[in-house]
């Protein structure tokens, strides 16, 4: 079986590969103080509440917080005894390399949402990602990611709002009930969500304008099926498009070796 581990500025999410679907999905917050062997009890855990027994064979990993990698390439390498693949590392290669401005790092999230969105809908794709940042990535027709847009994450732009104006309060993201509120929360909610709405689908527009062909616009995320309940953001949404991007590039290097 394959472990693979997507670990984001918030949260980090292992998902167990059969092969043919995921077995099983955990997810817990990202702390780069975690041990090798935390992680490892955490993980067993959760497989033994769940009656799960599993032979991992391979593990690869997606952060985009590079002091938890260490831990987790110890954790596989002493309780699985594999040697990790970790996407954007040189060893790690690329169904389609990206093509943008010499020397620029793309995150590896973008890297995985490319080449999970590139096998499902081929390309000319925009990869709306609802994360710790909104997140846009261009996939040109032959599976390369050529470009793209980050902007705040809704959750840190809700915070950043708290924390700057100590009269406003805390709320959860929702669909309001009409756009004009009657009160601060439905106030905040109203701007938050239509904001939101009118960010992603100006921004798409202009991204269609610029590579001048038809796209395909795939949304991900946890807050990717709210949004597009507002307007019709999306074409298609993908719950599991991270995971599925690492089964793509591990198989891309299986295939390779």
């Amino acid at each position: 079986m394959l472990l693979c581990i997507d670990c984001g500025n918030t949260n980090t999410v292992f998902a167990l590969w059969d092969g043919d679907q995921f077995v099983c999905t955990f997810r817990t917050s990202t702390e780069w103080q975690r041990t090798a062997d935390q992680y490892f009890v955490w993980w067993k855990t959760l497989l033994t509440h769940q009656g799960i027994e599993a032979q991992v064979d391979d593990v690869i990993i997606s952060s985009t917080v590079p002091r938890v990698v260490f831990n987790l390439r110890v954790m596989a390498d002493r309780y699985f005894n594999t040697r990790p693949l970790v996407v954007g590392k040189p060893d790690c290669l690329l169904p389609q390399p990206p093509r943008v401005d010499e020397g620029t790092q793309v995150g590896p999230d973008r890297l995985v949402n490319t080449a999970g969105a590139y096998v499902r809908h081929g390309g000319d794709l925009i990869v709306v990602d609802f994360g710790t940042a909104t997140t846009f990535d261009v996939v040109a027709h032959d599976g390369a990611y050529v470009g793209g847009v980050i902007a705040p994450g809704v959750n840190l732009s809700l915070e950043a709002l708290h924390q700057a104006a100590a009269a406003l309060p805390h709320v959860d993201v929702t669909k309001p009930q009409a756009v004009i509120g009657t009160n601060t929360v439905a106030c905040m909610q109203s701007g938050v969500f239509w904001g939101y709405v009118g960010l992603v689908n100006g921004i798409c527009d202009r991204i269609k304008g610029e590579y001048d062909r038809p796209m395909t616009v795939v949304g991900t995320g946890g807050l990717a099926p709210l949004f597009s309940s507002g307007y019709a953001l999306f074409d298609v949404i993908e719950d599991d498009l991270t995971m599925h991007g690492l089964t793509v590039i591990h198989a891309f290097n299986k295939d390779n070796e």
